[in-house]
């Protein structure tokens, strides 16, 4: 059981709503909260002596709901918690309680502001203002968890195929890509079987090309998305990440799941990431270039 837990907790996890997108989030929040707190007044909550109570809670939401947004960006500044491609179970659940933590202590401070401040500077009211903020907060944040609930169960998958000969001759109808540069007078020429793949390094694109059955290393300035463009017309020549541009008759083996894969090609060591909107397309061009899978003794699936 406990091994169990341990993988779930381990398991990698769509990110929840509110972390990926902290302003709209935080105007769920604000929603939510506003509106639950008005409608059914729970927790013996009551208007301040100076405002009433529908403005009160309006206060107390704000205090609730701008903080999130403050809080999910240090969490993001935060190499742990900074990669969305990486994020797991265990990080989604340290996360919200981290951010409830925080909108509760700001609930605190708030509240010199609209109750009298003799009767709020103890423990015991520092205690409840947490505890406002996880009994209130925790729906929003859970609705968007247990909707992905069914990617705790989601299992890894590991595919070996053979690899590709180490050839930089071309075919005889490959034509010669030229891509062009932002620079004037630079441009790059391969042929599209010694491609492997392109990486995206902030105003440049390298390419990692088989020339003479060797790795070549070639930087061009220009954007990502303009190479994919150029390559376009290369049908197993595929975009499998933002910052990743891939020749699918390289991969050697990938792993992973549907919320993504890691890829391995022929010829480099280089870990190659597949955005989850990818994984469809990836599956099938996969599937025409690199042939049928089957399973063997051990139920690891090979070409």
């Amino acid at each position: 059981m406990a091994i169990q837990i341990s993988k779930w907790l381990n398991n990698t996890y769509p990110q929840n709503y509110i972390v990926k997108k902290p302003y709209i989030g935080s105007l769920i929040i604000f929603a939510f909260s506003f509106l639950f707190l008005t409608i059914y007044k729970p927790l013996q909550t009551h208007e301040s002596q100076f405002f009433s109570y529908q403005f009160t809670m309006a206060i107390y939401c704000c205090a609730m709901s701008v903080p999130v947004i403050v809080i999910i960006k240090l969490l993001k500044c935060i190499r742990y918690f900074s990669n969305r491609e990486e994020w797991t179970f265990l990080k989604e659940i340290i996360s919200i309680v981290l951010i409830l933590l925080g909108t509760g202590i700001a609930i605190y401070f708030t509240g010199f502001l609209v109750e009298a401040p003799s009767q709020r500077w103890n423990m015991a009211t520092f205690f409840d203002s947490c505890r406002y903020a996880l009994l209130i907060g925790i729906y929003p944040f859970a609705f968007f968890t247990v909707i992905n609930y069914r990617y705790l169960f989601v299992t890894d998958i590991e595919q070996n195929f053979k690899p590709e000969a180490l050839s930089s001759s071309p075919a005889q109808k490959e034509e010669l890509l030229r891509i062009g540069s932002q620079l004037k007078k630079e441009e790059l020429s391969f042929y599209p079987r010694q491609f492997i793949y392109a990486e995206s390094e902030g105003n440049y694109v390298v390419f990692y090309l088989n020339v003479d059955n060797k790795i070549k290393k070639q930087i061009i300035r220009n954007s990502i998305n303009n190479i994919a463009q150029q390559l376009s017309a290369i049908p197993f020549i595929m975009r499998t990440h933002r910052a990743f541009i891939v020749n699918i008759k390289k991969v050697c083996s990938q792993k992973g799941n549907t919320l993504g894969y890691h890829l391995k090609l022929t010829g480099t060591d280089a870990d190659i990431p597949v955005s989850r909107q990818n994984t469809r397309d990836f599956n099938l061009l996969l599937k025409q270039y690199r042939g049928a899978i089957t399973f063997d003794s051990g139920n690891r699936i090979l070409q």
